[in-house]
């Protein structure tokens, strides 16, 4: 895709974050913006702020663990516009703990957003894509889908299935010659709110996250994302991306030596090592 001006994207998580962002990038690029996220209040300002730089924007209120809902997002989408040309797949929420005391729920709370909300877009939008001959689809994964850390289990587990989908998307276009391309993206630490996901967890937060310990370590993990990169930078690299048919967007190249240090362990039979930066 050699632009994205007159093009329409869409985008889920689209009301904050990188969502919010990606939005507001592929805007001032002159493309036309299909905003999607289950929060609505959030959702209407987000959509806002985007028309208000003259861009041409609707809002569609999605939670992307409902197959219904996001058919019903690719329908406005058409219906408003009359085609698709860009697709993120960026809705997800954060979930921690221990894997053996992480509740079942947040499993599957966790896995359905991240990693089902990603099928379900894939499933929905590349029949479109494939059909009009062009397009491009950004699935949203993290480090965390190339090298997992302890106390991340869900999270670990839903972003790793991403990139895997994501490759094997890659693969398949490829062997039948389709101009769709694809991205995965995996950022590091990033200035956004999934550390406060929760609040829209089913049911709302757990009593028992009410305690110290739990209390602190989202304290952390705040003060992590709080120093992280503007989601504008992020969305930069995405856009770039996706002009330049890039597969992989690695956002932090500071992280990158992590991932050379899995393969050379795996190919070794190592352990893994744990943290977020390589051990010496």
């Amino acid at each position: 895709m050699d632009t994205i001006e007159g093009k329409v994207a869409v985008v889920t998580g689209a009301a904050s974050g990188i969502g919010l962002a990606m939005s507001r990038r592929f805007a001032s690029a002159g493309a036309k913006v299909v905003m999607a996220d289950i929060e609505d209040d959030a959702l209407d300002t987000a959509l806002d702020d985007v028309r208000s730089m003259g861009a041409e924007a609707i809002r569609v209120r999605t939670d992307v663990r409902e197959l219904a809902h996001v058919e019903a997002l690719r329908d406005a989408a058409l219906d408003a516009f009359g085609a698709v040309h860009v697709v993120c797949n960026n809705a997800g929420v954060g979930g921690g703990g221990t894997v053996w005391d992480s509740d079942l729920a947040d499993w599957r709370w966790v896995i359905d957003v991240n990693l089902w909300g990603v099928i379900y877009g894939c499933h929905v939008f590349l029949p479109l894509l494939r059909d009009q001959g062009e397009g491009h689809v950004v699935n949203t994964a993290s480090m965390a889908g190339l090298t997992a850390s302890p106390f991340m289990g869900p999270y670990n587990v839903s972003k790793f299935g991403v990139v895997a989908l994501s490759e094997t998307i890659h693969g398949e276009l490829s062997l039948e010659g389709s101009n769709v391309g694809v991205s995965v993206l995996c950022p590091g630490w990033v200035n956004t709110r999934i550390g406060d996901a929760d609040r829209n967890r089913p049911g709302g937060p757990r009593p028992e996250d009410a305690t110290e310990d739990r209390a602190a370590a989202r304290d952390v993990l705040r003060s992590l994302l709080a120093t992280g990169l503007d989601p504008a930078d992020v969305a930069e690299q995405v856009l770039a991306a996706v002009l330049e048919r890039r597969f992989y967007i690695l956002t932090h190249p500071e992280w990158n030596p992590m991932i050379a240090v899995r393969a050379e362990r795996i190919i070794a039979g190592d352990a893994p090592a744990h943290g977020f930066l390589p051990e010496a």
